[in-house]
């Protein structure tokens, strides 16, 4: 009889998210496709953090490096999601920390993405409440269009909601 391989540990991942809302409530969000089936997903801004780094200080990373040099005020953290990614055959923990931040609209500056973001990030569009309701791409997470839309009308939560998408 033979045994099952043991499945490895996962391994934990902490990542900032970002909500750049500009003075228009539009939502920056980037793109990548989805190499299974080939559609376009789109997502927030942000990435993992870097050993040391504080939450905020990942936050202003990532934002450099997807965008450009932008100011933007950090707001306070609306969302937390829980979630297993496999990412080229390696299990993760992830925890992703959402955050809103206000910005003046602007135009993006890819020229700081990694290389790992230069080959999987394929656009970026400032998207209006609308837009959001009304687009067949997928969102992530996948109910994106309804949260930002309750943030709008209620303001931040006191502490942040739990997503289970």
């Amino acid at each position: 009889m033979q045994s099952k391989p043991e499945r490895a540990e996962q391994i934990p991942r902490t990542s900032v998210r970002l909500l750049l809302l500009d003075e228009r409530d539009r939502l920056l969000l980037l793109s990548s496709t989805d190499e299974s089936d080939g559609h376009t997903f789109w997502f927030t801004v942000g990435g993992g953090r870097e050993p040391g780094e504080t939450l905020a200080q990942t936050a202003a990373r990532e934002a450099r490096e997807e965008t450009g040099p932008a100011e933007f005020q950090l707001g306070p953290e609306v969302w937390r999601r829980h979630l297993t990614v496999a990412r080229n055959g390696v299990d993760y923990d992830w925890q992703e920390h959402y955050f809103l931040a206000r910005v003046i609209g602007f135009d993006i500056d890819t020229t700081g993405f990694t290389a790992q973001e230069r080959g999987s990030i394929t656009g970026h569009h400032w998207w209006t409440s609308a837009e959001l309701n009304t687009t067949n791409d997928r969102l992530v997470p996948g109910d994106l269009h309804s949260l930002v839309a309750d943030l709008l009308v209620a303001g931040p939560p006191r502490e942040p909601i739990a997503l289970t998408d």
